[in-house]
């Protein structure tokens, strides 16, 4: 199944703690539907001292989302997208606000 989003996308969260946050797809987690975004849901976890990090801490990492809960970023605003097919059998994402082409998925149809 195609997804809206991928890896390199510049995103905007639509739902959750971090509702109008942007930030560009790290991952994408296909078997989960999820996204790890840059700088949105953002959790701390407590390490404790061991062999290869004596210090110890709290390390600060983002965590997935799910991907229904995120838009692509177009000009600033989150948008929908469409699937269109060029004349040569290319298959490319199209932002509906405004019409601008997002990425190619593959090359021509053989």
């Amino acid at each position: 199944m195609a997804r809206h989003v991928k890896k390199g996308d510049s995103v905007i969260a639509t739902a959750g703690n971090d509702v109008g946050k942007v930030g560009e797809v790290l991952r994408v987690i296909t078997d989960e539907n999820r996204v790890v975004v840059q700088g949105v849901n953002i959790r701390s976890k407590h390490m404790k001292p061991t062999q290869q990090n004596p210090q110890g801490g709290i390390l600060r990492k983002e965590m997935p989302i799910h991907i229904s809960n995120v838009s692509p970023a177009v000009d600033g605003r989150a948008t929908r997208v469409r699937f269109e097919t060029k004349p040569d059998g290319s298959k490319v994402r199209v932002a509906v606000r405004g019409g601008k082409e997002l990425h190619t998925l593959r090359g021509p149809k053989r």
